[in-house]
Order: structure tokens, then sequence, then C-alpha cells
């Protein structure tokens, strides 16, 4: 059962994060990689403290490895952890090392399947992915999967139990007070994992008049009624992508993955003047890219090969 808001849905970062993610929460993340993360969203989360959680989603990348540098993770459910060519998430690396953080994981197409079962309200789908893994075993130990026979063929097939996020993050190109949400290029799991959620917040790099979208009702990746609360962000995604908006921040990521890796009193240092210390994501923006010049030139970027 979807919770939602009445009348407007339009609220800040904090005022979302505030009412809509609770301690110990099942938080579903959006994006992938480096493509249009919920940065915005989950630095707000950070800078609030909202810990003990449970992130869940196909490749946890940045927003998580954040989450977790704050202390604030207690467990991930996953296809994958990294930020590929740019390395591993090395803050969550360690806390799994030293076994502050729990770890389930998952093939991506498990997850969405995870997903998708929930937001058809089924308890679970079955899936011929995991078969003859390991991770399959590990699922099955914490209850997760189940390996079965096809009813039909007596083929064996994996069940996976449905997922429903307490609450997900996603940002999106535009949305409107109504919660209608408006994402080009790739979605991956997103929508499901909305659909499966109990409440969601999604950020937007803009939001239009009421009444907009209606003009083009097909463009709507995701109804209103899924929504629970809209955030206005642009460069909410920063440093990740956003298609047709603008590139990644290559020297940004970088530059974290560099201070991430030596860990330590630069790594500590990093997370304070970028995450708990700005009063928004606006104030970030300000202090990692003072007059917009990087953000400018991402945005020539991505306009010059799409």
């Amino acid at each position: 059962m979807h919770q939602l808001l009445t009348g407007s849905k339009v609220l800040t970062a904090e005022e979302a994060v505030r009412t809509l993610v609770r301690p110990g929460a099942v938080v579903g993340m959006g994006g992938q990689n480096i493509n249009r993360c919920p940065m915005a969203l989950v630095h707000e989360i950070a800078r609030q403290g909202v810990g003990g959680l449970t992130v869940v989603g196909c490749n946890l990348s940045l927003p998580l490895d954040i989450l977790v540098a704050c202390g604030l993770v207690a467990r991930t459910e996953q296809g994958s952890g990294n930020l590929e060519r740019y390395g591993t998430l090395f803050a969550w690396r360690r806390a799994v090392e030293r076994g502050d953080v729990d770890v389930r994981d998952h093939s991506h197409l498990a997850m969405a399947t995870r997903f998708a079962a929930a937001a058809n309200g089924l308890p679970f789908l079955p899936t011929r992915s995991l078969l003859g893994s390991d991770v399959l075993t590990a699922l099955s130990d914490s209850g997760i999967a189940r390996l079965s026979e096809d009813p039909w063929s007596g083929d064996p097939i994996v069940l996976v139990r449905a997922l429903t996020p307490d609450v997900s993050v996603v940002h999106a190109h535009r949305a409107d007070p109504s919660g209608n949400v408006v994402i080009e290029g790739v979605t991956s799991h997103e929508v499901d994992m909305v659909r499966a959620s109990t409440t969601t917040i999604v950020s937007a790099e803009e939001i239009v008049d009421e009444g907009v979208l209606s003009a083009r009702p097909e463009g709507v990746t995701i109804p209103g009624a899924y929504v629970t609360a809209v955030v206005e962000q642009p460069y909410g995604a920063y440093p990740t992508s956003v298609y047709r908006r603008y590139d990644f921040a290559e020297d940004e990521i970088k530059d974290y993955q560099r201070v991430a890796r030596a860990d330590g009193a630069e790594f500590a240092a990093w997370i304070d003047a970028n995450v708990r210390e700005p009063a928004g994501f606006g104030d970030y923006l300000d202090r990692a890219d003072p007059g917009s010049a990087r953000r400018d030139a991402l945005t020539r970027s991505m306009r010059s090969y799409t």
C-alpha cells in the first residue's frame, strides 16, 4: 500500500527525508553506476544521520559508499557494488571485511525479479538466474531464494522472494506537483522498485507546472500514484550523469575514489566537508564547483553527443 501526501507532493529534501526515511528502513536505491544516482537525497539522509539502513538495488555505487562511510548502513542486498572502471566501493568493502555490514549477494536479474514480484502483488517469482551458483546457496540459507521444480517440464527453477522497500529514492529528469515523473533513457530496475515500495521520494532536475505532462501522458515513466514526494534539485545526480542533461564529473569521481581508498583522516575530512557540513545539496554543489564552471562544461559535453 503506497502512502501518499495530500495535495501537492513538492517538498524540500530536508522535509522529505525527515518525513519518510526512518532509522532501520529498507531503502531502494535508484540509478546505476555513474548514471542518474540520487545523490541529493542520499546526501540529505547522511546529513540527518538516519542509520541502521538496509540498502537494496542492482548496482549500488557512489550513494551506498557515502552512506556506509557515514556509518548508516547495516545490510545491503544487491547485484553488485562498484564504480566499474573507477574501482570498487572502498568504504563498503572495508565495512564488509570488518563485519560491520551484512551482504546478501544477488545477480542483477534476481534483484530486478524480486522488485517485479512485489510490484505485481506476488509473494515470489520464478527465475533461472542463480542456478548452479554459490549465490543461490547463500540466498537459500537466508530465506530469500528457494530451488524448486517447473511443474510442467520438471526442470529446476529458482523462486525468489518479493522485496518491498520501505522507501525508494530516485533521481529523474522532470516531475510535476502531483508526482508524475519523467525519466529519459535507461530506467533499469527503478520502475518496478518504485511500484513495489511503500513510499518513494523522487528528486528531479525540474518540477514543471501541473498539467504540463498531461499533454504527453505516454512520456510519463512513473505515475504520481506511486510517488509520495518530489524534490526539485538541479544537478541532483552530480557527480553522476543525467541523460541529455549533463555528463558525469570524472575528476570528482576519481578524487572521491582516491580519498576513499586511502581512508584515514583525509577521507573523513572529505565526508565532513562535502556531506555533513553543507547546509544542503546546493551548498555542496557550490563548494564542489564554485561558479558552476564544471557543471556548465558537463552540460555542454552531454549536448555535444545527444
